[in-house]
């Protein structure tokens, strides 16, 4: 079951909202906290006000006790649109209560003149009171009094809430509005990559070209990524191409002569013929075999890209050309080596190794017997040179002009080659910026592969 894909617009939208919402949820807090503590300032003033107001009509009369005349204009101040309710107390002396409202809290103050404040319950609601101390003069000393003023707090509250609820709106219409606007910039920021989507969607497998497709920064890299995708696949679809093509046609005949010479076999009157036929054939299956092993090899070559490292060619030489005395000596081929200790290049190993192994056999299989074959490593100024010489028969300049192609052979037609030696060695040169050089033997007997790579040092 197939999982349905997420839409990046739409999830980079709700990150957004997310985070917007939680941003604007932080900063109402602190509006609230900050109107809250707004508002209680200004109504602090107010029953501050109105407690000096009522203080300053306190007097000492006649008999030394303290008279009050609570003036309109002290109590008018505190009116406000939420009908708050406002109460008062005035007290002499400790424990002498004047007038007012006897049991309203009050605060404790030891600092005249200097108002404190303090939320109390009274009569089942909220307040905020304020207490106020002053003295009297009578003239020889001074007399402490305090003034109380009290309010209910639904003045507060409103003018709290109102400033909240407006703050809320205004932080919602920008959110919405920087929502909207981001939403339309998303819209026109993801059209590269719906312009990439289509040019994707109009590749076919025999139309693998590079996506020519302009854009921001990040599309680029995204199409240069998918060029690089694509450029390895049609690589793999050419060597895919190539080796069915090529496998079909060089098979064809060497499974062609199997079946005859199967067909031969049973119709054999002798138990020699019967061999005889069997022999062709089994030489047909290795040759067959060796065409299969050379186009996989070549395919490889084809379809992917060498992982280079720093290797001494003049050693893989040595331990190639050793491995392979064996076989020459049953051939009556002599080979041996010679040239430098160490030559530094930069290849891949088991390619490097197929590259000599097919120059040695190639020079095996048309030198002949009885021919010699030399493998030589030398430095030459910046170039490593890989030459493998036989002293056999040779080829003509026509026929040399024309071999390193695939499947093309020299003149000894009746060797089982099949013409892909020299063209995988070819290849193999090139991953490795190497050049290759065909030419004839010494005084123009024999043959001779040349190959020079870039020298390289083992820091």
């Amino acid at each position: 079951m197939t999982r349905r894909g997420y839409s990046l617009r739409r999830r980079l939208l709700l990150w957004l909202v997310v985070a917007a919402a939680a941003i604007g949820m932080i900063a109402l807090i602190d509006t609230w906290r900050e109107a809250t503590r707004t508002a209680n300032a200004v109504s602090d003033r107010v029953l501050s006000g109105s407690a000096l107001a009522i203080a300053e009509r306190v007097i000492v009369n006649e008999l030394g006790s303290l008279d009050v005349d609570i003036p309109y204009v002290a109590l008018e101040m505190l009116t406000s649109t939420a009908q708050d309710r406002v109460f008062y107390r005035v007290d002499g002396p400790p424990g002498n209560f004047i007038t007012g409202y006897s049991g309203l809290p009050t605060v404790e103050t030891s600092v005249a003149g200097s108002p404190a404040y303090r939320d109390a319950i009274y009569r089942s609601e909220p307040v905020r009171v304020a207490t106020l101390m002053r003295f009297a003069s009578t003239g020889i000393n001074s007399v402490p009094f305090t003034v109380t003023v009290a309010e209910t707090t639904n003045g507060r509250r409103q003018l709290a809430n109102a400033f909240i609820w407006r703050s809320a709106l205004r932080l919602s219409a920008l959110i919405l509005a920087a929502l909207t606007i981001v939403a339309i910039a998303l819209t026109f920021a993801l059209r590269p990559f719906y312009k990439l989507e289509q040019s994707i969607r109009r590749l076919t497998p025999s139309d693998l070209d590079p996506i020519e497709e302009q854009g921001p920064r990040e599309v680029r890299n995204i199409t240069a990524t998918i060029n690089g995708f694509m450029e390895r696949l049609a690589s793999a679809l050419f060597a895919l191409r190539n080796f069915t093509g090529n496998a079909g046609h060089q098979l064809r005949t060497p499974l062609a002569v199997v079946r005859t010479q199967l067909a031969l076999a049973q119709r054999a009157e002798t138990l020699e013929d019967a061999k005889f036929a069997l022999k062709k054939g089994d030489e047909q299956v290795a040759y067959a075999e060796r065409i299969l092993a050379q186009l996989l090899l070549m395919s490889r070559i084809e379809g992917a890209p060498a992982a280079m490292q720093i290797i001494d060619l003049a050693e893989i030489a040595r331990q190639h050309t050793a491995e392979r005395i064996p076989d020459a000596a049953a051939h009556r081929v002599d080979l041996g080596y010679e040239g430098e200790e160490t030559a530094i290049v930069e290849a891949e190993p088991l390619l490097l190794g197929e590259l000599i192994r097919n120059l040695i056999d190639n020079a095996m299989l048309y030198g002949g017997s009885g021919c010699e074959v030399t493998v030589r490593v030398r430095e030459i100024a910046d170039r490593v040179s890989l030459t493998v010489e036989d002293t056999g028969a040779g080829v003509d300049a026509a026929t040399l002009q024309r071999l390193g192609s695939r499947f093309a052979r020299g003149t000894d037609q009746g060797a089982h080659g099949a013409g892909l030696g020299l063209a995988i060695v070819a290849e193999i040169a090139a991953l490795f910026r190497g050049r290759m050089v065909l030419a004839q033997g010494a005084d123009g007997a024999g043959f001779k592969v040349e190959i020079s790579f870039p020298a390289a040092s083992m820091g």
